[in-house]
């Protein structure tokens, strides 16, 4: 949700003063984006707004399947190190009295696979399922981590 908003918001930012500009100028055509460029805005990585962004010729559908490959080998990673790590420092604790060194126990026994599997998210979604849908969509500009 916090994306569509930042989208929205790029969009109006971008959109608004051209058409102000061009009411103002009293021009007979008003620059209103079409929807295909704001439905390519909506699924392109990135949160800026232009009319037009540089494309490649053609899509890698290799590539494609290599990054889909890999969200779903990083989701079964991730599920892996839940099931083996985490879920068993908390299985006993449900039928046993409330101890504040075990609660501490298992929450700095869970912290170490806590970071994997966010960093494992992380990975799947911010490289994989970006540039994946980047290629998909013939999107050249790959500046995702600047």
């Amino acid at each position: 949700q916090v994306r569509l908003v930042m989208k929205a918001h790029s969009f109006v930012r971008e959109n608004v003063p051209r058409v102000l500009s061009s009411v103002k100028d009293k021009s007979s055509t008003v620059p209103i984006p079409r929807i295909s460029q704001y439905l390519y805005f909506l699924f392109a990585p990135t949160l800026i707004y232009r009319d037009n962004y540089p494309r490649n010729p053609t899509i890698r559908w290799g590539y494609v399947a290599t990054k889909f490959a890999q969200v779903l080998g990083s989701l079964f990673y991730a599920y892996y190190i839940f099931v083996r790590l985490c879920i068993p420092l908390f299985h006993n604790s449900s039928q046993e009295t409330f101890n504040l060194r075990g609660l501490v126990l298992c929450i700095f026994n869970s912290i170490l696979p806590g970071v994997l599997i966010l960093f494992l998210v992380f990975f799947a979604f911010l490289h994989c399922w970006l540039n994946a849908f980047a290629e998909m969509l013939r999107f050249a500009d790959r500046m995702f981590y600047k």
